[in-house]
């Protein structure tokens, strides 16, 4: 059975991605490079980033699941592995096959997605899965890219959705409340963000029970073969 390392940024994400032949690690930055290096240390034999994601391209809207066949940023193009990704699409018909940024910060204001749709023509973007794919392109190992729209392209995210997590993927609810009572006005913005958020997830668990063991790899034998 493929031993697959699956990188998330929220405790939730994790949750909805456990399962057989599932190793999960929930970090971000620096942290997860770290995590991921040891992963492999300890014998990944591939990578996957896994959970929510936001919205570049216009037509996307919340809920829609994407699957990456490559992984983009302003300094590198990473191709996902084409055998796995097939065989994702495969699993999940209703997902777009697309093109992911990656970003070390939250895009929250519209314009910014608009410009960085059009820099690097990315649908989607979040802040995994670049990580993922460079530490797998260092250590010569197949990845894949499963996300689910969050925030469409058009919605601003107000300053408490932007907020650092606390360890282990779990909302800082303390800095939560602190910016809802410095700035109640961006309440009825952050319950839109909230309830897009859970149909996300929803979305993303429907999906996750399509997939298997796995994520779906244990049907591709010597994953090593399937590096681009």
């Amino acid at each position: 059975m493929a031993h697959v390392v699956v990188a998330c940024g929220l405790l939730a994400e994790a949750r909805i991605a456990a399962g057989p032949g599932v190793r999960c690690v929930v970090a971000a930055g620096e942290a997860l490079r770290t995590a991921l290096e040891r992963a492999v240390a300890d014998g990944a034999s591939a990578l996957a980033s896994f959970g929510l994601a936001g919205g570049l391209a216009p037509m996307l809207r919340p809920g829609d699941w994407l699957i990456g066949r490559a992984v983009v940023t302003a300094g590198g193009r990473w191709a996902s592995a084409p055998m796995w990704t097939d065989a994702l699409a495969a699993r999940l018909p209703q997902a777009h096959r697309i093109a992911l940024a990656g970003s070390d910060r939250i895009i929250a204001d519209p314009r910014d997605k608009r410009a960085l749709y059009a820099q690097l023509g990315a649908a989607a973007v979040d802040m995994e899965s670049h990580i993922v794919a460079q530490v797998a392109s260092e250590h010569a190992l197949p990845f894949a890219v499963l996300r689910v729209v969050a925030d469409p392209a058009e919605r601003p995210l107000p300053s408490a959705a932007c907020l650092d997590l606390a360890p282990g993927g779990r909302v800082a609810w303390l800095a939560l409340l602190k910016s809802l009572l410095a700035e109640p006005g961006q309440i009825p913005a952050l319950a839109r963000v909230a309830i897009d958020a859970r149909s996300a997830l929803r979305a993303l668990s429907s999906g996750r029970r399509q997939l298997g063991t796995g994520l779906g790899s244990a049907d591709l034998g010597q994953l090593v073969l399937d590096v681009p």
